[in-house]
């Protein structure tokens, strides 16, 4: 038997996502994933990058739930928390500012104006820097960093033209990073407070217009290596803008991380599911 979903969509720096109201669990969590597949097809239904459920937590405001567009879950994306952030604004259940839970950790939010949300992260693990892998005979110098997902973060002079979807793909299914696999950050510095950055996410399986838990590794990586200063501002594919704020100590001890940009909400309505 069909049912209607009430759900929201919501865009953050090019990140788009389908959002629900799952505070009734109405989305039992063994279809969560194939909900993710229905809704976020853009030939026939919504589309979206993710589906994020909104969920009751007993520890925080409420539980983000994130899910790619290809059905796989994850434990975080920072995109995906500003826009739910956004959306517990619309729906009332929170004001200006917030906690909410994620499978990564707790977040803070804050509401900084109509379109702009800004989210205090956990501090991020898992560092790895200047590993040299070896790339369909191309050579890379990666550096790694978890910040509520896996990335590698790879600088490049010529961003226009480095081909993100082979190489991102390549890299993202190497056997370095086996077996769950890395999103793909392609970097470049324009100067001491700035980079361009394209991503290749993991569960999308393509570039996307941005990534928030990318643009925060690049910058933090980029900080680390001493090629820019916080906070860094970053210039994404849809030429939007987010800032990242971050301390880092001399012992490379990652702390006070933040990303701030845009979260908007596109539209709302419903859709008939089984």
């Amino acid at each position: 038997m069909k049912k209607h979903l009430s759900f929201y969509k919501l865009t953050a720096a090019g990140n788009d996502f389908v959002l629900i109201d799952n505070r009734d669990n109405i989305v039992p969590e063994d279809k969560h994933s194939a909900l993710a597949l229905k809704l976020c097809d853009r030939r026939y239904c919504i589309g979206g990058d993710g589906l994020i459920l909104l969920e009751k937590s007993d520890k925080a405001d409420f539980r983000m739930r994130y899910y790619n567009s290809d059905g796989s879950h994850a434990s975080m994306c920072g995109n995906g928390g500003r826009s739910i952030a956004k959306f517990a604004c619309e729906l009332g259940i929170v004001k200006k500012t917030m906690t909410f839970e994620t499978d990564a950790g707790l977040i803070t939010a804050e509401i900084k104006s109509d379109t702009v949300v800004k989210l205090a992260l956990y501090n991020p693990k898992d560092l790895k820097m200047d590993i040299e892998l070896d790339v369909n005979h191309k050579q890379f110098e990666v550096s790694c960093l978890n910040t509520g997902v896996p990335h590698a973060v790879i600088f490049v002079e010529d961003i226009e033209n480095i081909d993100v979807v082979k190489y991102g793909k390549l890299i993202r299914f190497h056997e370095k990073f086996a077996p769950d696999g890395t999103n793909v950050n392609f970097v470049k510095i324009t100067d001491d407070n700035t980079l361009l950055v394209r991503t290749y996410e993991r569960g999308v399986e393509d570039e996307t217009l941005a990534c928030g838990t990318g643009v925060t590794a690049s910058s933090i990586i980029s900080v680390i290596k001493k090629k820019v200063l916080s906070p860094v501002h970053i210039i994404t594919r849809g030429k939007d803008n987010l800032i990242v704020f971050c301390s880092v100590d001399d012992n490379m001890e990652i702390s006070n991380v933040y990303l701030e940009g845009p979260a908007i909400v596109s539209f709302t309505g419903t859709v008939k599911v089984e």
